[in-house]
């Protein structure tokens, strides 16, 4: 029986070393990124509901983008605090800023998807960027950066929306590799060319795109994936690219309790499952290799069975691993957490498997 479980093992290595080098590794070792500035046309879509105290701080920071032609679209879903106030005020002082006032539909009665959509219908440029309302840009030119990446065949670019560090906290380390860990993956399979999801903290697209695939309908009876979801289904090998400049990423605050992380993390997982069967097949089979590299070994090691050989599998695995998550982590600059990266990744499988088990009981919250 241990012999098998050997086997077996090995076999998980193998998984765990492919995946890293054989699709992250696209990634990784990729060459730097350069802006080449386009100058098209962007519109700047920026979805809030109730986010009062976050688009006070965050939309001048838009508006005060070193682009030439962009406009903010800013899309008031219904809010009962004071965002419509504070966008109209915005709507007054910046000339480029249009709003969007949606009120409650009873067929899509808080669904983010049909707010969006009436922002994109509104947008008067053809390139739309995307992010949230409590996200900010890391420089003056990141619609510079994010748009350069366009090209007549490259409808699609997907970017980075990094956390803001929170010094002495642990969660924040969890959350950023967590956040780190997905950019690696959906960068790396862009760049394979199999692109399977984005994140609407940084996201853009040209608008033919959206109406390519009748924009959210095939998933609109579904609350979130208005990043992942769409990108799922509308992005192929040919139409998308990414975008990982220092210039190019927004930042984001994390959240500070485990519980509103947890949270916020069902929902994600919960839209994963509706992810084409291939996408599943990729995720789940890393995500279960990952599990089984922690378990096998602890079977292994208790009985002393070929522990050499065992601690030997072991270590290369966290070799290749971590120059892998080194290397991304450089180029995402996010160079603090790969020094946190076995004990890291062990609490955030735990994490994941409790989410697995809480979502098949209990339904998580969606769009507020």
């Amino acid at each position: 029986m241990l012999i098998l479980i050997l086997y077996f093992f090995i076999f998980i290595v193998i998984v765990q070393i492919s995946y890293y080098l054989g699709v992250f590794g696209k990634f990784a070792f990729a060459k730097a990124q350069k802006i080449t500035p386009k100058r098209i046309p962007i519109s700047v879509i920026v979805c809030a509901k109730n986010e009062e105290e976050n688009v006070a701080k965050f939309i001048p920071l838009l508006a005060e983008q070193n682009y030439p032609d962009f406009e903010i679209v800013l899309i008031d879903d219904a809010s009962s605090d004071s965002t419509l106030d504070i966008f109209e005020d915005f709507e007054k002082q910046y000339p480029n800023v249009r709003l969007v006032k949606v009120e409650n539909n009873e067929a899509f009665w808080g669904n983010k998807k049909y707010a969006l959509t009436l922002g994109i219908k509104a947008a008067k440029k053809e390139y739309l960027l995307f992010t949230d309302a409590d996200c900010y840009p890391t420089s003056k030119e990141w619609i510079t950066a994010m748009s350069s990446q366009f090209t007549m065949q490259k409808t699609i670019v997907l970017g980075y929306g990094k956390y803001e560090k929170i010094p002495n906290s642990f969660l924040n380390k969890i959350i950023r590799f967590e956040t780190l860990l997905t950019a690696i993956q959906y960068f790396s399979w862009a760049k394979i060319g199999h692109p399977y999801m984005g994140v609407g903290r940084n996201l853009a697209y040209k608008k033919e795109e959206f109406f390519n695939v009748n924009g959210f309908i095939e998933h609109m009876q579904i609350r979130s994936g208005d990043d992942d979801l769409f990108i799922n289904q509308a992005a192929k090998a040919k139409n998308t690219t990414i975008a990982y400049t220092p210039e190019s990423f927004t930042l984001s605050k994390p959240k500070t309790t485990y519980k509103d992380w947890l949270i916020q993390k069902r929902r994600h997982i919960a839209t994963a499952n509706y992810y084409k069967p291939l996408d599943k097949l990729q995720l789940g089979a890393f995500y279960c290799s990952q599990l089984l590299f922690i378990l096998l070994p602890i079977i292994l090691l208790a009985f002393q069975f070929q522990w050499i050989l065992v601690l030997s599998l072991i270590a290369l695995r966290y070799l290749v691993a971590w120059i892998v998550v080194g290397f991304s982590a450089g180029k995402l600059k996010e160079n603090d957490i790969k020094f946190w990266f076995p004990i890291v990744e062990i609490v955030l499988i735990l994490t994941q498997i409790n989410i697995f088990i809480t979502n098949i009981f209990s339904k998580p919250v969606h769009w507020k």
